[in-house]
């Protein structure tokens, strides 16, 4: 019995350990498959929670660069164009002839004839047209009778004088009758002279009788017709019967003309004489009638401030007819160097009108004096050299000092600054 255990016991140690192997490897198998795709698992978990976060902080970094770049104001820029050292201006202008004249009768009665209609070009003193003075007429008739009584008694006078002054040397009269007959003497040479000059004075009403051009020109109104009771002017004359006081023609100097303008303040210094100027009118598109300053009113128009200018322009064809309009344009020379900028350029604050400049990729705001305004563009006066980079669309809330990034077009050209 105890031979049969022992080799029952020697046989199951033998077989013991190689059993046990046989039953544990199925189960340490699984485990390892286990932890290998744990571990697989873990990998993956830790490339994706990897990517996740690396995509984040990457996004947030984008987020943080995108926002600082939109915090910066994007810009554009421009050089400020010089000025011309000769400007010119276009005022309205209004044309008016170099003499201008109406004519009034100096003389009453009726017109008898006139020679000239409006539009007539008259050369002076040329005969425009006769008055009828019936009146005056008999008036200077017994104006010259009355002067002949008086001559014939002055002459008697003299007569008489001279023979009492005669008889006075032989003391055939008193110094009395001397002194009384010498006295009416000279009462009747006074009363030959107050006659002679009523004679002259209705002579040269007479004279009146005929209307005269008083220069070269147009006739520009004709304001009366025969038959028409003539007034003097003034008032009714020697000899008037009434009749309305009014202009019988008007004669217009054409050639050359005047042309008055109203200068702006900034612009008066300029305005001076032997500067050269042109017309421009709407009858006449593309051309031009040349012309010059020849004064101004030395004095600023308080109402408008402004320099009233006379500009007189050449018109042999009379083509420019007075009392139009024109456009006058003035080449003024400038006293000062100036720039020009776009419009858009201004910036309005409560400290007054700024313009935003850039230096080393900031905003730099420059007080500036504006000059003429041209619309899209303005004249600067004072505040710019010339050789700065202005920024032409700067935001409402730019500030001194604050960055700015130039837009792509305009980076080649402000790169050096």
């Amino acid at each position: 019995m105890k031979v049969e255990e022992s080799e029952d016991t020697e046989r199951r140690e033998e077989t013991g350990p190689a059993s046990a192997l046989q039953a544990q490897g199925p189960r340490s198998s699984g485990i390892a498959r286990t932890v290998v795709w744990l571990f697989l698992l873990l990998i993956v978990a830790g490339v994706i929670a990897y990517r996740g976060i690396y995509t984040r902080v990457r996004a947030a970094a984008e987020v943080k660069v995108e926002t600082r770049e939109l915090a910066v104001p994007s810009v554009s820029v421009t050089r400020p164009k010089q000025s011309a050292p000769q400007q010119e201006i276009i005022l309205p202008g209004n044309v008016q002839a170099f003499i201008e004249a109406p004519l009034y009768a100096r003389t009453t009665g009726y017109l008898k004839k006139w020679y000239v209609d409006i539009g007539g070009r008259v050369k002076n003193g040329q005969l425009l047209a006769e008055i009828d003075t019936p009146e005056l007429d008999q008036q200077l008739q017994q104006a010259r009778a009355e002067l002949a009584t008086a001559k014939a008694n002055y002459e008697l006078a003299q007569t008489t004088a001279a023979r009492y002054e005669a008889l006075l040397k032989s003391d055939s009269v008193s110094k009395q009758d001397v002194d009384n007959t010498v006295g009416d003497e000279h009462a009747k040479k006074a009363m030959v002279d107050s006659a002679s000059d009523n004679v002259k004075r209705l002579e040269q009403l007479q004279s009146f009788e005929k209307v005269y051009a008083p220069f070269d020109g147009v006739l520009t109104a004709r304001d009366t017709d025969i038959g028409q009771l003539i007034a003097p002017t003034g008032g009714s004359g020697s000899g008037s019967t009434g009749g309305s006081t009014r202009e019988l023609f008007r004669v217009a100097s054409i050639n050359p003309l005047r042309v008055y303008v109203n200068v702006p303040q900034v612009d008066s210094p300029s305005a001076l004489p032997g500067v050269p100027a042109y017309l421009t009118m709407p009858q006449y598109p593309g051309r031009r009638f040349p012309g010059k300053i020849v004064r101004n009113a030395e004095a600023i128009e308080q109402s408008s401030r402004t320099l009233l200018t006379e500009v007189d322009v050449a018109n042999p064809s009379g083509e420019i007819l007075p009392g139009a309009y024109a456009e006058v344009h003035l080449k003024l020379p400038t006293s000062t160097s100036t720039v020009i900028i776009p419009v858009t350029s201004l910036l309005f604050r409560s400290e007054g009108l700024r313009v935003a400049v850039l230096r080393q990729g900031h905003a730099v705001m420059l007080p500036i004096t504006l000059g003429r305004d041209f619309g899209t563009e303005v004249e600067v006066i004072a505040g710019l050299q010339g050789n700065e980079w202005v920024i032409t669309n700067p935001p409402d809330s730019l500030i001194d000092g604050e960055e700015v990034r130039v837009a792509a077009q305009g980076a080649g050209q402000w790169g050096t600054q």
